[in-house]
């Protein structure tokens, strides 16, 4: 069973300790259990898997239990995206369904870093061009969220890997404290979910909403057409 789902619930993917080791904050931390699920490719009724299919886009749930790791709260592995054929590379949309999530993003230049906190029902974008990790900042709580993404390419991690993580690693008590990997960067800012009506987006509907609509999803493939600038305000 996966909170705030109540369709088919395939086998995760199961993300441990080990599997994030290059990524913490310390590499040596002696634990090794499972650190967070991942359930891809998600559809309610067949129609609606055909739907995506046609429109080359995945729904998926994370599930992030609270767990501190030698300090560190509990994180995905992080990764950038590539570029479509046009150049510009494909953006993502998150959304809460339940606990909160510190969304930490990072420019591949690395002139921009930002973290967007997001409780249940907000949704967060992330725009060409940006890194992520999705951080469970909670104690007590477990972090649910849903994403829709492209379904035509693979995820790069490599960046993430050579550097230790992120720019920053969130510690206990909520301390962002600096990646000795990245050498001289800038300071964190911080930036809001997405507005009401963003791209269309209405702040009652959820990101399932979107596919049982069959609303346009065509700028999680061609970023390049949308009208609208991608901006992290």
């Amino acid at each position: 069973m996966i909170p705030s789902w109540d369709g088919p619930v395939p086998e995760p993917q199961v993300r441990t300790v080990d599997d994030l080791r290059r990524v913490l904050a310390s590499p040596e931390c002696p634990c090794s259990e499972p650190a967070y699920y991942m359930y891809r490719d998600l559809a309610r009724r067949q129609e609606d898997r055909d739907w995506l299919l046609t429109q080359r886009v995945r729904f998926d749930i994370t599930v992030i239990p609270p767990k501190t790791i030698c300090g560190e709260y509990v994180k995905t592995k992080g990764h950038y995206h590539p570029e479509n054929d046009d150049g510009v590379a494909y953006p993502e949309l998150y959304e809460v369904l339940a606990g909160e999530g510190h969304f930490l993003l990072q420019s591949l230049d690395l002139r921009d870093i930002v973290c967007i906190n997001a409780t249940m029902g907000e949704k967060v974008l992330v725009p060409p061009g940006y890194g992520h990790v999705t951080i469970n900042p909670s104690p007590v709580r477990t972090l649910v969220m849903a994403n829709l993404v492209s379904s035509e390419f693979e995820s790069i991690y490599s960046p993430y890997e050579e550097r230790c993580g992120a720019a920053y690693y969130e510690m206990i008590g909520n301390q962002f404290v600096r990646n000795p990997c990245y050498g001289r960067i800038g300071g964190i800012r911080c930036a809001s979910s997405l507005s009401d009506g963003t791209l269309g987006i209405r702040e009652r509907e959820g990101l399932y909403f979107l596919v049982e609509k069959r609303r346009d999803l065509s700028f999680l493939n061609h970023p390049e057409l949308l009208k609208t600038e991608f901006r992290l305000d």
